[in-house]
């Protein structure tokens, strides 16, 4: 079905690398962290796209990338078949209304000194789509659509919990009307109590507006409830993507099997018989990421060729790829 339908977020080839700069007057330049290397995905309208990795592998830098708030090293994002990376200024400014982001901290990504009604009308007076009364009805709105209170519009976020607050987050990311919406580990910070709620919230607004998300997480479980596609990072890569549950009961490649194998089974007989596949070592640092596959460092199944060249993202059945020399059906 994804093939039929609209691409609304096309990333080619994306890179996005940090210099490395030393010396207080005069700076040289002594090497990059690879955030981000050759990382091209589509998001197809209306869908739910994961992106999953362990913590540092270049999940929230792609995000940020993408929406232009870090400017690539290289490649393009084309939203709606128009390439950002060749936007700025006003052109680049408009286009931003049409795509929003949840951010990982409730309480860091909210301004303490505004309460929630101007945090919420901010950018709507920012891009001058309501005001006077039409504002004030909108905030009140947004409120109702998130489920909170009305009445919490004048209060501030420190009188809020977490999970208000990234509700608060949500009803700012929609006050512009949006179509994608950058969801940047929402439910990381918040109690599991709490989690599931937001992640409920964020499936009913995106049938009842026709959202579409690209979904950051490490939580596996929490990604294979909501997504449709997943794509596994590693190390600024994308590892393997796939339809949820393709990937989910066929994974093929070494990292994914390892992530998976490690996501707890409610069910005490199988967790007892099942086979836990154990990864050596730490992640490479990305300011000398390994030859070859990012991976064969702590590849049970390695050989020789993986560190000679880097792996291909290549499509072994229909609609799954996997950046691997040995994986196979």
């Amino acid at each position: 079905m994804a093939e039929q339908r609209e691409v609304l977020l096309k990333v080619d080839r994306l890179v996005k690398y940090f210099p490395i700069m030393q010396g207080f007057v005069f700076k040289t330049h002594k090497g990059d962290v690879h955030a981000v290397d050759d990382v091209s995905f589509d998001i197809y309208s209306g869908e739910t796209l994961g992106l999953v990795g362990e913590s540092g592998c270049g999940k929230s830098t792609t995000g940020r990338t993408i929406l232009q708030l870090y400017r690539p090293t290289s490649g393009h994002v084309y939203f709606k078949g128009e390439d950002l990376v060749k936007m700025k200024g006003e052109t680049l400014r408009k286009t931003r209304k049409k795509m929003q982001m949840i951010f990982q901290d409730p309480y860091a990504s909210l301004n303490p000194r505004m309460n929630v009604g101007q945090i919420i009308a901010e950018p709507m007076i920012i891009h001058n789509t309501y005001k006077g009364k039409a504002l004030q009805d909108r905030v009140m709105h947004l409120l109702e659509l998130v489920g909170l209170n009305p009445a919490f519009v004048k209060r501030y976020p420190h009188e809020f919990s977490g999970g208000q607050r990234q509700r608060i987050g949500v009803a700012r990311a929609l006050a512009l009307d949006p179509d994608l919406i950058i969801c940047d580990e929402p439910i990381a910070a918040l109690d599991v109590s709490v989690q599931a709620q937001v992640v409920n919230l964020l499936e009913d607004l995106q049938k009842e507006l026709k959202l579409t998300y690209l979904f950051i997480a490490h939580d596996l479980s929490m990604v294979k409830h909501i997504s449709n596609r997943v794509a596994v990072m590693y190390l600024g890569i994308i590892a393997e993507k796939a339809s949820r549950d393709d990937l989910y009961n066929h994974p093929l490649h070494p990292y994914t099997k390892a992530l998976l194998s490690a996501v707890p089974i409610p069910d005490p007989v199988a967790e007892e018989k099942r086979k836990r596949t154990i990864l050596e070592g730490d992640v490479p640092s990305p300011v000398d990421p390994p030859s070859g596959c990012r991976f064969r460092t702590r590849c049970p199944i390695a050989e020789a060729v993986c560190a000679e060249s880097r792996p291909e993202l290549r499509e072994i059945t229909p609609g799954h790829f996997v950046a691997c020399h040995l994986a196979k059906l």
